[in-house]
């Protein structure tokens, strides 16, 4: 991802808040702030489509790969939407790509992806992904 995308490349929009936490020294959100973005655009997709049970569910996903590039910055208190779209699914991995925009605005100020290994709960080992993930998944991709 070398430039920023538009929204419509994205199938799944979440409204984010800013919070005065996310402000670093330079008055600009810092860029750690935008990993947690990017977890709870997941989280908050897989949670309400019934894909993933956070307490009780067999599989889990865990982070192998990250990354994120920035074109433009953001501040407190801007309201921000979080976007989201499937790259790719495999047996227990899945690519998710992420956008951060200011609210309605349509050029991408952040850009990355999210690799998951699903693996068992107990286990710790690569699970095949749920039928219920995998086509929560599809419809993202």
């Amino acid at each position: 991802m070398a430039s920023n995308s538009k929204r419509t490349a994205y199938k799944h929009i979440l409204p984010l808040q800013t919070r005065w936490a996310d402000n670093d020294i330079y008055g600009h959100v810092n860029n750690v702030a935008y990993y947690g973005f990017f977890d709870t655009i997941v989280n908050e997709y897989l949670i309400g489509a019934g894909a993933l049970d956070i307490h009780n569910g067999a599989v889990i996903g865990l982070v192998v790969e990250t990354h994120c590039n920035y074109f433009a910055p953001a501040a407190f208190p801007d309201a921000l939407e979080g976007a989201l779209r499937v790259a790719h699914i495999g047996n227990s991995s899945v690519r998710y790509e992420l956008g951060v925009f200011k609210k309605g605005e349509d050029e991408a100020l952040a850009e990355g992806h999210f690799v998951h290994v699903y693996v068992g709960r107990a286990s710790r080992k690569p699970a095949p992904l749920p039928e219920t993930l995998r086509t929560a998944l599809l419809s993202l991709s």
